[in-house]
């Protein structure tokens, strides 16, 4: 099976089922509710990588059976997580469709080699989670390394990161992380996973829609369960098919262009004069390193220290003062004047 092939002819594909397998009940009901949904693939987990021992781990080996049975009884695919060798075996052995790779073995390289030498092996088609933490070069260095094995059908799934300041959601989006590695391959398939990025079941919808409206959803994978609050695992961010169904019938699917020609001269002239406007910022941001490299000469003089902590404090604490004033998003705001902070450093000496 190719990836592709799950695509419907119109809007993305939606990848749904609860968080973890807990029994031949629970898959077989979240099954006959997500079919008649118009959902073709049922997610769970098999094996949970927890963070506390004790905390339910799913039912391994043995939920491959309560899989394949509802595979036959219903005719949907069926996708799981693998985390090691022998799961990847398994898992082609019973004719598991597609499988996935966690975020937290993303994150770690000779785990994954592993795995990727396996899935190579198996010709399994593979969703590859974002890691953990916000580094795009671990992401890619797990495509290399499924591609340098021999894995020839891969899709990305994009489920948020582990950052400090990710409230009020689980994990932050930082959306333009996950566009950028949209834009660097654009032949492989990008989901989005807005269950693991809201945590709390409240957010799922608008973060379902945000990344339709980015463009960063060829398809969803969303967690889903019969009865949410009683799941043994990630209960707060699971749906119930009710609520599944009404999030799917309000989403709203953007076009990725317009042919209308008021619209592409509105569009142009709006680009050409953000042309003008980064060009003012750039000559302003030039500006202000030829000051830093002035305030360096004559920290230099007198022989104080280049890092000056309480001044930085101040500059931060007044810019963020103003982007409150002017409606800026403060955490954007922020990352910006810390790294022109760094650039300020740089050029003294």
């Amino acid at each position: 099976m190719d990836i592709r092939d799950l695509f419907p002819a119109s809007g993305p594909v939606v990848i749904a089922g609860p968080c973890s397998a807990e029994s031949q009940a629970v898959l077989t009901e979240s099954a006959v509710a997500l079919k008649a949904a118009g959902v073709g693939v049922l997610r769970c987990g098999l094996w949970k990588p927890r963070t506390r021992p004790g905390d339910y781990e799913g039912p391994g080996y043995e939920g491959l059976q309560w899989l394949m049975r509802v595979k036959r009884e219903t005719g949907m695919r069926v996708c799981t997580e693998v985390a090691t060798p022998e799961h990847v075996k398994a898992c082609a052995d019973a004719g598991v469709d597609l499988v996935w790779i966690g975020a937290r073995t993303v994150g770690s390289p000779f785990q994954l080699q592993l795995l990727a030498d396996a899935l190579g092996a198996s010709g399994l088609p593979v969703l590859l989670k974002n890691p953990l933490n916000p580094d795009a070069g671990l992401w890619e260095g797990a495509i290399e390394r499924l591609k340098g094995a021999g894995v020839k059908d891969i899709g990305l799934v994009h489920r948020g990161f582990n950052t400090t300041d990710a409230a009020p959601y689980r994990n932050a989006p930082l959306w333009q992380l996950a566009a950028r590695m949209k834009a660097a391959y654009p032949g492989l398939p990008f989901f989005s996973d807005p269950s693991h990025m809201a945590g709390d079941r409240r957010y799922v919808g608008e973060l379902a829609q945000r990344a339709l409206d980015l463009g960063l959803a060829d398809g969803l994978m969303i967690e889903v369960h019969p009865e949410p609050e009683k799941a043994l695992s990630d209960a707060a961010q699971q749906l119930s098919p009710r609520q599944f169904k009404a999030l799917m019938e309000g989403l709203v699917r953007r076009r990725p262009s317009s042919a209308d020609e008021a619209f592409q001269a509105r569009l142009e002239a709006l680009r050409t004069e953000i042309d003008r406007l980064d060009g003012k910022l750039l000559a302003i941001l030039e500006e202000r390193q030829q000051v830093s490299r002035e305030i360096g000469l004559c920290k230099k003089e007198q022989g104080v220290e280049i890092v000056q902590p309480r001044r930085w404090e101040q500059l931060l604490e007044s810019r963020l003062a103003l982007a409150r004033e002017a409606g800026l998003d403060e955490s954007a705001i922020k990352s910006i004047m810390e790294e022109v902070h760094r650039m300020s450093i740089q050029v003294q000496k």
